[in-house]
C-alpha cells in the first residue's frame, strides 16, 4: 500500500509540474506578444511570425508533426490520398525563355483528353501570361475545384501552331500501385509507392490478376515507398496470411494500444513472395515487410529499411487548420519497433541521436528466427546497391536530359510499342548535352578540385605544382569522351524518359525493370523455407 501511496504521489507531482510549466510557456508567450504589440517600432508581421513561430515549436519534436494551416488543406489532402483538383499534368520552366512546358500527362487526364502532349509550351493561363510567373504560382492557378473550367493558350510541339484549349478540371488520384504485371511465365512483379486510401484493394485486386496469369512467384516491391495509411498495410498483409493474424500494434503516452489485425480472408496464403525494400522504405512500408517476415511468410531482400516506427494522427485547430502529430509508436508481430532515431532524447549540439546497436534487442519470428528493433527492417537476403556516376546526376538534376527528351519528343510523332523500343540515337544525345552547360566532373576530379584548393589555402600547391599539373591532367576527362564512356548507364535514363512521352509512367516502369540489376539479383537468390 505504501509503495503504491508513493507512486500515485509522485505521478500526480509529475502531471502538476507539466501542468505549471504548460502554463508558465502560455502566459510567457502572450506577455511577449502583446508587449510586443503595445511596444515595437514597426508594425508586428503577425502571419508570418505565427507560422514561423509554431514552424520552430514543432521542428523541436519530430519532422513529422506539422501545422497545416487552411489555406494548404489542399497540400495535406495530396499527402494523405494522393488527390488534388485539377487537368492531371506535370510541368516544369525552363530557364531559357521563361514559358511553361507540359512534361507529361497523366494517362486518361483531363490534359490528355483535351489534347496537351508531352512537349506543348503554355503561353497563357486564363488569360496570364505565363511570362514573370514562377512554376508554383502556374501550377496553383491550374489547379481548382473539380467541375470547373482552366483555359490555355498553347503553342503546339510539332507545329509551333497557337491553339486556345480548355480544360475541365476534375480530382485527380495519383494510383498507389503504379506497375502490375508479368516479368516472366511465372514470375508476377508489383510495385506500389504509396499508402493512400484503398491501395490495400488495389493490390488485392493485383495479386488475383496475376494469378489468373498463372504466377508461381511474386515480387512485391517497396523500394522507395515512403509509407502511409497503416489501415492500408493491414489490408495488404490480409492477402497473404490467415485472417485474424497480427499486423501491428500502437502504442502512445495518451493514447491506449492498439492491435491492428488481417480481417479478410486471405487470396494465397502460400505463394512464394518476395518483398524488397531499400533505405526509402519508411513507415507502412515496414509495417507490411516486418509484419511479413516476422511471421515468416515472405523473404525480404534488398537494403535495410528507413526506420520510421512512428505514427501520426490529424487533429483539427481553430480557423480550419489541421495538426499532424505524432501520437504513438508501432511495433511488428514481434514486438520489435523499427525506429531508427530518438527525436527525444537529443545530442549536445541540437542533433538528435540515433539509437545505438548495444540498444536494441532482439526477438523472435513465428518460426524462431532472430530479428532486432531500433533500426529500420533489416532484409533477410542483401542485395547490391545500385551506384550512379557523378556524371548522371548531374545530367538529371541540371535538366539536360528532360530538355533533350522534349526535343526528340517534338521530332518524333511516334515510337514502337514499349516491348519494342529500344534508343539508338545516343551520338545525338552526345552532341547535344556537350553543347549544353553543367558540372559534367567526375567524383575524382572533383575531390581533386577540392584537394588542390585546401593546399593551396595551405600554401603548399605551388611547390607541388609539376605533379599536381600531371594528375589533373590525367583524370580530367574531356565531356563528350566521358559521356561516351557512360553510355551503359545513361541510355537506360534517356530510353525511360522518351517511353514515358509516349505511353504514359505505365511505360517507364517497364522500361525501368528491363535494367533493373538489383530485381535482377534478387530472382537468383534462394527463398527461406518457412
Amino acid at each position: 500500500m505504501w509503495v503504491a501511496l508513493v507512486l500515485f504521489a509522485a505521478g500526480t507531482l509529475s502531471a502538476q509540474d507539466k501542468n505549471f510549466k504548460l502554463g508558465q510557456w502560455v502566459e510567457i508567450h502572450n506577455a511577449i506578444l502583446k508587449e510586443l504589440s503595445r511596444s515595437y517600432v514597426d508594425s508586428l508581421p503577425l502571419e508570418r511570425m505565427q507560422l514561423r513561430g509554431i514552424d520552430a515549436m514543432l521542428a523541436e519534436l519530430d519532422p513529422y508533426t506539422i501545422y497545416v494551416p487552411e489555406e494548404e488543406n489542399e497540400d495535406l489532402q495530396m499527402l494523405i490520398a494522393k488527390t488534388y483538383g485539377g487537368i492531371g499534368a506535370i510541368i516544369f520552366k525552363p530557364e531559357k525563355d521563361g514559358l511553361l512546358t507540359i512534361d507529361e500527362p497523366y494517362k486518361d487526364s483531363p490534359a490528355a483528353r483535351a489534347g496537351l502532349q508531352a512537349g506543348d509550351r503554355i503561353l497563357e493561363i486564363d488569360g496570364v501570361s505565363v511570362r514573370g510567373l514562377e512554376t508554383r504560382e502556374c501550377s496553383d492557378r491550374m489547379k481548382g475545384k473539380p467541375g470547373t473550367t482552366v483555359c490555355f493558350k498553347v503553342l503546339k510541339v510539332r507545329t509551333d501552331e497557337e491553339k486556345e484549349i480548355s480544360v475541365t478540371r476534375q480530382r485527380i488520384h495519383l494510383p498507389d500501385v503504379e506497375y502490375a504485371g508479368m516479368l516472366d511465365d511465372t514470375t508476377g512483379y508489383i510495385l506500389q509507392t504509396g499508402f493512400t486510401e484503398n491501395v490495400s484493394g488495389e493490390v488485392r485486386a493485383a495479386v488475383q490478376k496475376l494469378k489468373k496469369q498463372g504466377i508461381k512467384r511474386l515480387v512485391y516491391d517497396l523500394r522507395g515507398n515512403g509509407g502511409g495509411l497503416m489501415s492500408e498495410a493491414a489490408g495488404i498483409v490480409s492477402a497473404f496470411v490467415p485472417k485474424g493474424s497480427l499486423v501491428v500494434t500502437s502504442k502512445g503516452a495518451s493514447t491506449p494500444r492498439h492491435e491492428l489485425r488481417t480481417m479478410l480472408d486471405p487470396i494465397d496464403e502460400q505463394l512464394p513472395l518476395i518483398v524488397l525494400v531499400d533505405g526509402g522504405s519508411a513507415s507502412a512500408s515496414e509495417i507490411v515487410s516486418g509484419a511479413l517476415q516476422d511471421l515468416d511468410r515472405a523473404t525480404i531482400m534488398g537494403r535495410r529499411t528507413y526506420g520510421k516506427g512512428l505514427v501520426q494522427s490529424i487533429r483539427p485547430l481553430p480557423y480550419n487548420g489541421q495538426l499532424k502529430v505524432t501520437t504513438a509508436k508501432y511495433y511488428t508481430p514481434s514486438g520489435r519497433c523499427v525506429q531508427a532515431i530518438d527525436y527525444a532524447r537529443r545530442n549536445e549540439d541540437g542533433s538528435v541521436g540515433h539509437i545505438t546497436d548495444s540498444l536494441t534487442q532482439t526477438f523472435k519470428t513465428a518460426h524462431g528466427r532472430l530479428v532486432r528493433d531500433g533500426g529500420g527492417i533489416t532484409p533477410d537476403v542483401e542485395l547490391s546497391l545500385p551506384e550512379y556516376s557523378r556524371l548522371i546526376y548531374s545530367l538529371v538534376v541540371n535538366g539536360i536530359i528532360k530538355e533533350y527528351t522534349l526535343k526528340y519528343v517534338s521530332e518524333h510523332a511516334s515510337i514502337p510499342a514499349v516491348k519494342d523500343f529500344h534508343f539508338t540515337d545516343y551520338e545525338e544525345f552526345v552532341q547535344f548535352a556537350k553543347g549544353r552547360e553543367f558540372d559534367y566532373r567526375s567524383s575524382a576530379k572533383t575531390l581533386f578540385d577540392q584537394m588542390r584548393a585546401e593546399l593551396e589555402k595551405d600554401g603548399v600547391a605551388e611547390a607541388m605544382k609539376p605533379e599536381l599539373d600531371a594528375l589533373d591532367k590525367a583524370i580530367d576527362m574531356d565531356k563528350e569522351k566521358f559521356l561516351r564512356l557512360k553510355k551503359d548507364e545513361i541510355l537506360p535514363w534517356i530510353e525511360e524518359e522518351i517511353a514515358v512521352r509516349y505511353h504514359y509512367q505505365e511505360a517507364g516502369i517497364q522500361v525501368r525493370l528491363r535494367y533493373d540489376k538489383q530485381l535482377q539479383e534478387a530472382l537468383t537468390q534462394p527463398l527461406i523455407s518457412f
